[in-house]
């Protein structure tokens, strides 16, 4: 039994790791990261706590410390999985892809059904013919018991690796399979999320820009939004690859500050009321107190969800740029359906859901591309881009105000930390074969095709950039 003395040290620790995270809630990410940075020097025996510092200093977009906790944590336990894991997800947050696919291997070894483990294996790099899992993952497939959840992970995992081999047909029919096994496990209603932002639109119009309010004046914030899979990363990486910018990734700073300040709300609707009647200034300033300590001019929050909030971004914060990447509808659908995001966006697994989604966001970009100032909204294609690597690239540069630097166009050495899904792509130089990918899926995806094209939507757009 553990002595009474290093009980109550154990206890100490939980309580400083509960108060940390009372911190990061209030907004204080320097106060939450001093505390961390203490409980890491405390905890170098205990590989549990050190595992839940490292999650936190992931949250806090804190990837290097992260590592260094999982490292520790997995030199402790050396045949511990889960251990193995939580350094290889920090491996791939630091682009040491090589390393953390030698420590997927090693977890598959010890604990074969981790379907997880067999899916970001499968994302790090191209399989090929000489290497790849598909005849174990068909196999692992075989074994398992109906409705038993590691379908999905390995459904999508075989779906990547077939993709990779040119198996188009058996590549859908996995991912269908696997997304049709995500979505009957969400209680998601689609509706509400475009009951939300068409709430959004009606609050944040015309008249509530036409009155004047006072923000926080501080021209470091640059928000980059769009939907998921549709290059906001890239753009993140061409950008923080200025010697005057540094990248937050993607955070919930913004919409915990919305949610913090607003003050208790029912539900979406009375949080989106609430908001629109907040004081911006406050906002503000509690949202540049989260962004990172340095000498950077402009910091890129690359959360894709924050085209939500632009109604406040532009009035909390008057000296923010805002960057929207667009990108063809069938081909930013096809990127997310065959996404497997874990908790987030529950409409990508259903393509009637991702396609109402999608008009649902595009008629919300529309209403903010009428009202936000034209000086601080630039819109970007991900086609255009692409194909015009450093035009769109000093368009990016300019709007932030900054003189060009040539090291935006080898964004593919950023040394910075990412943990999206596009993490292993955005280590490689530019490449267009995205471009227009859909159409290998044409016939699953007509149904799709053809709801967004009723409606209007643009789904030939940038197809003249493959050309």
């Amino acid at each position: 039994m553990p002595s009474a003395d290093a009980s109550s040290a154990a206890r100490q620790r939980m309580e400083a790791l509960q108060q940390a995270e009372a911190l990061l809630r209030q907004g204080d990410a320097a106060g939450c990261v001093a505390l961390l940075q203490a409980l890491a020097e405390q905890a170098q025996d205990d590989p549990r706590l050190l595992q839940e510092v490292a999650l936190r200093f992931t949250v806090l977009d804190r990837h290097e410390q992260a590592e260094r906790c999982s490292a520790r944590a997995r030199a402790l336990c050396p045949d511990d999985p889960e251990h193995l894991y939580n350094h290889a997800t920090t491996l791939i947050a630091l682009g040491r892809l090589e390393e953390a696919e030698a420590l997927l291997d090693r977890v598959i070894e010890l604990a074969p059904g981790d379907g997880d483990a067999w899916y970001n294996r499968a994302t790090l790099r191209r399989q090929t013919p000489q290497r790849n899992h598909v005849a174990a993952l068909e196999r692992r497939l075989a074994q398992l018991a109906p409705s038993d959840p590691a379908e999905i992970p390995f459904c999508y995992a075989l779906a990547k690796e077939r993709e990779d081999l040119g198996e188009h047909a058996t590549s859908f029919a996995a991912l269908a399979r696997g997304a049709d096994a995500r979505r009957r496990r969400l209680p998601y209603r689609v509706d509400d999320d475009l009951d939300t932002m068409r709430l959004i639109a009606e609050t944040f119009d015309a008249g509530f820009f036409s009155i004047a309010r006072a923000g926080h004046a501080d021209p470091r914030p640059v928000f980059v939004v769009g939907l998921p899979r549709s290059g906001t990363t890239l753009v993140d990486r061409i950008l923080g690859s200025h010697r005057a910018v540094t990248s937050r990734g993607e955070s919930t700073d913004l919409a915990q500050a919305v949610v913090r300040l607003a003050g208790p709300a029912a539900g979406k609707a009375e949080l989106v009321r609430r908001s629109a009647l907040m004081d911006p200034r406050p906002l503000g300033e509690a949202y540049c107190r989260t962004l990172p300590a340095g000498p950077a001019l402009r910091v890129v929050d690359k959360t894709p969800n924050n085209f939500l909030y632009l109604g406040l971004v532009a009035t909390a914060l008057p000296q923010a740029r805002i960057v929207h990447l667009r990108r063809n509808p069938m081909d930013a659908c096809y990127a997310m359906y065959k996404t497997l995001f874990r908790m987030a966006y529950p409409y990508s697994y259903d393509l009637h859901d991702l396609g109402r989604y999608w008009l649902g966001y595009d008629r919300l970009m529309a209403h903010w591309r009428d009202l936000l100032p034209a000086d601080r909204f630039l819109e970007v294609d991900y086609e255009s881009l692409v194909s015009h690597q450093e035009q769109e690239s000093r368009r990016l540069v300019a709007h932030l105000g900054l003189d060009w630097d040539p090291a935006c166009l080898a964004f593919e050495h950023n040394p910075q930390p990412t943990l999206t899904a596009s993490a292993a792509q955005v280590r490689q130089p530019l490449y267009r074969t995205s471009v227009g990918a859909w159409r290998r899926h044409a016939e699953q995806l007509e149904p799709l095709r053809r709801m967004l094209a009723q409606a209007g939507a643009p789904v030939d757009r940038g197809m003249e950039e493959t050309h």
